[in-house]
């Protein structure tokens, strides 16, 4: 399944397993961490392992996360957003604006790669941008990528309780992100059904 920096970065909130939210970007060095799981999709353009992470690039990375998951929620609509920031999002206008601007920070030049034994390829070449700025405006060039795409109509809140990430629908009955959320959804309704009657009414 591919993967994309924005839903990633998305997914930074998530179920801490015992009835809350966790934010892996919740620290510096959390966020550290979570620059260096994203190597892979990072390292056409950004050497993870170069780049300082401190304050002021955890909270420019934040904002930018509450930016894709405003987006995210539009893009759901009219089903549900995820829980975890429902009554705060981003207004839609504001968040289009911030990505834009993020990615409009590194200023880049398309650039053909054609090896003589392969096929041609488009690279994004920015000499004069520094390491934070690249992530940055890789990060939000990914967004756009993703939200232009037609990954977008696949994108759903997941449904089971307690979850709160977002997910890309691989196949048509998708409901959950994962099994275990499968399998929580399957219990709840079964616990659900266990509380009525036989009649069908509500137990006493």
């Amino acid at each position: 399944m591919e993967r994309w920096l924005a839903l990633e970065l998305a997914s930074t909130i998530r179920h801490d397993g015992d009835g809350g939210v966790a934010d892996d970007l919740a620290t510096v060095r959390g966020t550290g961490h979570w620059i260096q799981a994203q190597a892979d999709l990072l390292a056409v353009h950004v050497a993870p392992g170069e780049i300082a992470v401190d304050e002021g690039l955890r909270s420019e990375i934040i904002e930018l996360r509450r930016a894709i998951r405003a987006l995210f929620a539009r893009t759901v609509s009219p089903a549900p957003p995820s829980p975890a920031d429902a009554r705060r999002l981003m207004p839609a206008d504001q968040a289009i604006a911030h990505i834009n601007a993020v990615a409009a920070g590194e200023p880049v030049v398309p650039q053909l790669d054609w090896p003589s034994e392969g096929s041609p390829t488009a690279l994004l070449q920015s000499p004069e941008s520094n390491l934070r700025t690249r992530l940055m405006a890789t990060l939000s060039r990914d967004a756009i990528d993703f939200l232009s795409g037609p990954q977008r109509e696949h994108l759903r809140a997941c449904a089971a309780p307690r979850c709160v990430r977002y997910f890309v629908k691989s196949h048509g009955r998708q409901e959950w992100c994962k099994p275990s959320c499968g399998n929580r959804a399957r219990a709840a309704r079964h616990y659900r059904r266990q509380r009525l009657t036989p009649e069908g009414g509500p137990a006493l």
